[in-house]
């Protein structure tokens, strides 16, 4: 075996022993989104209950793999009456679509891309992706965090209702804008 087979043999074998599987940390992390309302502001909101998993390689910070689920039943706007609308048939229908998930396939520099489903309806979505430190924290666990951001269109989804506002134009915008902040605690 030649010498450059061996060196290459080592660097892939060094590179794979610092990434590590880290569990999302719910109690600091989020998962948001943003959509225009009546074309003249943003509503926000968020889904309280999500997990997931990622592998982080602490020497070269990347994200090797991503992969969670969101209950969709626990949107929320801080508008009941909304949520409740959101939770229907009209939008989400979370009695027959439970779960959004998401599974990133492909990750190169603070780019990724992956399989989202939402409603029961799989899109590969491009997220911009932002990396941060791996730490100690002072309970001795090793965090990082990592945070996505991309947009997609509502209708792509299956999500259509709509209504026409007198003035022109649509109570609900179409572009959802997401937003997916995690902070991760290393697997032991």
């Amino acid at each position: 075996m030649s010498l450059l087979k061996l060196g290459i043999i080592s660097i892939l074998l060094t590179s794979g022993l610092f990434a590590g599987t880290y569990n999302v940390d719910i109690h600091h992390s989020s998962v948001g989104f943003k959509v225009k309302h009546m074309m003249i502001s943003n509503v926000k909101g968020k889904f309280d209950k999500f997990n997931g998993s990622f592998v982080f390689d602490e020497k070269t910070k990347t994200l090797k793999s991503l992969q969670g689920e969101v209950e969709a039943a626990s949107i929320n706007t801080e508008n009941l009456k909304r949520d409740d609308h959101l939770r229907s048939d009209d939008f989400l229908d979370v009695k027959k679509y439970p779960k959004l998930t998401l599974k990133l396939t492909e990750i190169k520099d603070d780019e990724a891309s992956g399989e989202l489903t939402i409603h029961g309806i799989t899109k590969t979505v491009k997220f911009d992706l932002e990396t941060n430190d791996v730490i100690k924290d002072p309970w001795g666990n090793t965090r990082t965090g990592l945070t996505l951001e991309a947009k997609i269109v509502r209708q792509d989804f299956g999500l259509k209702w709509n209504k026409l506002l007198e003035t022109g134009g649509l109570v609900v915008g179409d572009d959802v804008k997401i937003s997916i902040e995690l902070e991760g605690i290393l697997s032991k």
